[in-house]
């Protein structure tokens, strides 16, 4: 098999995604840890667009962006499948994987506002996100409820909301705000506690308190850059 090489970044929700996908396939890879505030000449190449985080490497060709590198690790190794074979069960996964890359974000402007406004105003959009999966995202074609996105097993679209599970909290904690109530969103907080309690997504999770740790320095920066 061609060489596969991952670059990312330890605390970064994206590069997870990738990791996840290569340990639910069992593809062997070489991790490159980046320092995205001292780029490699080599990430500078893979990835001269956008230059982020994360790349995949396979055979010494780059895919960017963490949902297209997903598809393509489907694509290439279709054993233990991510995404649905029936046409309906795909394209509402891809439905919800591109809902979460459109919302998703305000959860990330919460930690980087620099007014109570700014953080308000994404606070709001955040919670409007957990309303919407609450009552939708759990929900098969025939209505019942789903363990996950796409049934019984975790998917592309469970790697896709992951970071809900573990990056949430931390920003919970730097940014003292509540957004995952376990009252207010029981279905989105159990689907957390499912998916973080899958062996492959428990083992292959960054430490929480180095997370927050970091996180804490970062919204530093930020603050400190008005």
């Amino acid at each position: 098999m061609a060489e596969v090489k991952l670059h990312g970044t330890w605390p970064s929700p994206f590069s997870y995604r990738v990791i996840w996908a290569l340990k639910l396939k069992g593809i062997p890879y070489e991790y490159v840890e980046e320092d995205l505030s001292n780029k490699s000449p080599l990430l500078l190449h893979y990835n001269p667009v956008h230059k982020k985080i994360p790349v995949l490497v396979h055979g010494g060709k780059p895919i960017c962006e963490s949902m297209i590198i997903l598809e393509y690790i489907d694509e290439t190794w279709p054993e233990k499948p991510l995404l649905p074979s029936d046409p309906f069960e795909r394209a509402t996964a891809r439905f919800w994987i591109k809902f979460i890359e459109d919302k998703g974000p305000a959860v990330f402007m919460i930690f980087r506002a620099k007014s109570d406004e700014e953080q308000e105003n994404a606070k709001k959009q955040s919670l409007e996100m957990l309303r919407t999966v609450e009552e939708w995202g759990f929900r098969g074609g025939d209505g019942r409820e789903r363990k996950f996105f796409g049934g019984d097993e975790i998917g592309m679209t469970d790697l896709a909301f992951g970071w809900i599970a573990h990056w949430i909290g931390v920003i919970e904690e730097v940014v003292n705000v509540k957004l995952l109530d376990a009252n207010e969103f029981p279905k989105v907080y159990a689907w957390t506690e499912r998916f973080k309690d899958a062996a492959v997504i428990r083992d292959n999770l960054p430490d929480r308190n180095l997370m927050a740790a970091a996180f804490r320095r970062r919204r530093e920066q930020l603050l400190q850059s008005t």
